[in-house]
C-alpha cells in the first residue's frame, strides 16, 4: 500500500492472497481461473442490459455494479497470478509494453497473438 491508503499492485497481491482459501481441484490454478471467466461474464451481463435495456446509458448505479464486479475481476486476476508465480505489476506493464508495440507498427486491428 502507499502512503495514502492506495494499493499498488505489489500492495493489492499481498492482500488479495491473504483472504484465498483452496477450493478443492486437481491442480492449484483451477478456481481462479474459473472465478475470472465468471466474474467477467458479470461484468459482460451488466454491460449488456445498459444497452438491452437503457440504449447504453450508464448509470450511478451501473457504475458502482461495475466496480463491484470489476474488482471480483482483478482479485481473481491476482490470485491466478500468485498461484503461477507471475507479478501482476509484470502482466500490467508486458501488456502495455505489447500494446505500445502494435501501435507503433500499426497492427492494434487484426488477430494472432503475434501481430
Amino acid at each position: 500500500m502507499t502512503d495514502q491508503g492506495a494499493f499498488d499492485f505489489s500492495g493489492y497481491q499481498e492482500a488479495a492472497a491473504r483472504t484465498a482459501g483452496l477450493v478443492a481441484t486437481d491442480h492449484p490454478i483451477v478456481y481462479p481461473t474459473l472465478g475470472l471467466v465468471n466474474e467477467a461474464g458479470e461484468v459482460a451481463g451488466k454491460v449488456k442490459k445498459i444497452f438491452r435495456d437503457r440504449q447504453g446509458v450508464i448509470t450511478d448505479a451501473d457504475r458502482q455494479a461495475l466496480t463491484l464486479e470489476l474488482g471480483d475481476v482483478l482479485w481473481y486476476l491476482s490470485e491466478l497470478c500468485t498461484r503461477l508465480g507471475i507479478s501482476l505489476e509484470d502482466v500490467a506493464e508486458q501488456n502495455i509494453a505489447k500494446i505500445a508495440d502494435r501501435a507503433s507498427r500499426g497492427v492494434l486491428h487484426g488477430d494472432g497473438d503475434l501481430r
